[in-house]
């Protein structure tokens, strides 16, 4: 005779198999190696196109978990060399991740930019497909040479102000047709703006590796609309100050100009966040503006944001906590699936179950569940 077991969600950590082995909470090394100015597209080889990669140093772990962190500049200026990038990228990979500040494309005309939204949805759509040819770039290198130790199926994505803007499209943006149909004031048609340059995957190569992510970190980023973000997309967190003008707390024009494209900043993305079940977390400066982050490790609030994102990013680790997911179902002998809390199995090296579950909802290691 078959029984129905019930669990509805547990949490099983500090387990031999899911522990992170000190790492990715502290700083465990006390210096990093950098390699500058990799050319991550095989498209384009300019500057708008460079990266630099942060490992730990004399680190011999493999499968790392990788950050790539985009820089901030309005799109107008800025490089991977700003001090909040730098200051990162060493943090996380003091704490024994892998970490990269990447450059990408910016405007070419900085009038029409903060002029006209054609400019703005381009030059933002650019920014997203470098961004997601970095991302297929350390996938492409993993298949090919694993030059880097990363875990291709953890890389987080980040940035401050407009690299936060960036990687938040990135992320949310997830069909075309999530863009305007509508033309702009001077008669374009976005989602055909898009598809012209190559969709949404865009037009910087490394073709054929996804650009998938397991999170999204943002510096005083926004987003341009609000219901871009649905349950099935990535989690987020977010630090912002709520007297932010330059990319509102709420919801207001970039920049503070009439002309420039709507963004939502923390306050609002979080509430649709609660209100879509995504799993996210803010960490919000009371009082503070635009500036909280651009002198990096100098200004505590920056020391804060990445402790804080710290501790958002470790239970999503692979190596951390998981969660068993079993609704009201009839089993027979049938195992308990473990899988993190992004839904990914997790194995023993033989790659078999881990776990198996007693009829009363106790558990046990490789014990069948009887009927």
């Amino acid at each position: 005779m078959k029984r129905t077991v019930t669990i509805i969600f547990f949490l099983i950590s500090n387990y031999t198999f899911s522990q992170c082995n000190g790492r990715y909470q502290t700083n465990i090394f006390n210096s990093v190696d950098i390699i500058y100015d990799v050319n991550y597209s095989d498209i384009y080889n300019d500057v708008f196109h460079k990266m630099d990669i942060y490992m730990p140093s004399g680190d011999i772990e493999i499968n790392r978990p990788l950050i790539i962190f985009v820089h901030g500049g309005s799109y107008i200026g800025g490089n991977k060399s700003l001090i909040d990038c730098v200051d990162f990228c060493e943090s996380f990979a003091k704490k024994g991740y892998v970490t990269a500040s990447i450059n990408y494309r910016l405007t070419s005309n900085q009038i029409n930019f903060v002029a006209f939204q054609e400019e703005q949805y381009l030059t933002v759509l650019k920014s997203v497909a470098d961004l997601k040819s970095a991302i297929r770039y350390f996938r492409k290198d993993y298949v090919n040479n694993d030059s880097y130790g990363i875990d291709p199926n953890t890389i987080f994505i980040g940035g401050s102000s407009a690299g936060a803007v960036t990687a938040i499209h990135s992320c949310y943006i997830d069909t075309i047709s999530d863009l305007p149909t509508t033309s702009t004031p001077n008669g374009t048609n976005i989602q055909t703006l898009v598809t012209n340059m190559g969709g949404l995957e865009g037009d910087a190569g490394n073709y054929g590796y996804s650009s998938e992510v397991s999170g999204v970190i943002s510096f005083s980023g926004g987003i341009n609309n609000l219901n871009w973000i649905d349950a099935n997309d990535e989690p987020l967190v977010s630090c912002q100050g709520n007297a932010d003008q330059t990319i509102d707390y709420n919801c207001g024009p970039g920049l503070g100009f009439s002309t420039v494209l709507t963004l939502c900043g923390s306050n609002e993305m979080h509430i649709q966040a609660d209100n879509v079940g995504l799993l996210n977390d803010k960490l919000i400066f009371q009082g503070a503006d635009h500036d909280w982050f651009q002198i990096g490790n100098i200004d505590n609030r920056f020391i804060q944001a990445l402790d804080y994102t710290t501790s958002f990013l470790y239970p999503l680790l692979p190596c951390n906590s998981t969660t068993t997911h079993i609704s009201d179902e009839t089993y027979d002998k049938k195992l308990l699936k473990i899988v993190d809390i992004l839904g990914r199995e997790i194995k023993s090296n033989n790659n078999s179950p881990l776990f198996y579950i007693y009829n009363d909802g106790s558990v046990e290691k490789k014990v069948y569940l009887f009927n």
